[in-house]
């Protein structure tokens, strides 16, 4: 389909946004831990060079690997580990404006 067809109520168009690199890398590892494939899926989410791509991927990897970290704390002579995780926040859907 063409960017602008003909309706009734006149020309419409479609906006056509790709997304940003930190969007797709966002995406890829949302669907998958696996590194390689995080950086093919962000790679083709782009239309660019898996190369280019593994850089940018490595780097975000990184930076969620430094977030989500496990500490030792030592009190009284026992060693606990404590697991500190970031889970994402689920939006509840959106209802319609009759609040039925």
């Amino acid at each position: 389909m063409s960017g602008v067809w003909k309706t009734k109520f006149g020309p419409r168009r479609v906006r056509h946004d790709p997304p940003t690199l930190p969007e797709a890398i966002e995406a890829a590892s949302g669907l998958t831990d696996d590194l390689q494939q995080q950086v093919e899926i962000a790679a083709s989410l782009m239309a660019m060079p898996t190369d280019e791509v593994r850089v940018e991927v490595m780097k975000a990897a990184a930076q969620r690997k430094a977030r989500d970290r496990v500490m030792l704390a030592n009190r009284g002579g026992a060693t606990r580990a404590v697991v500190v995780e970031r889970k994402p926040t689920r939006r509840p859907a959106m209802r319609n404006s009759s609040g039925r």
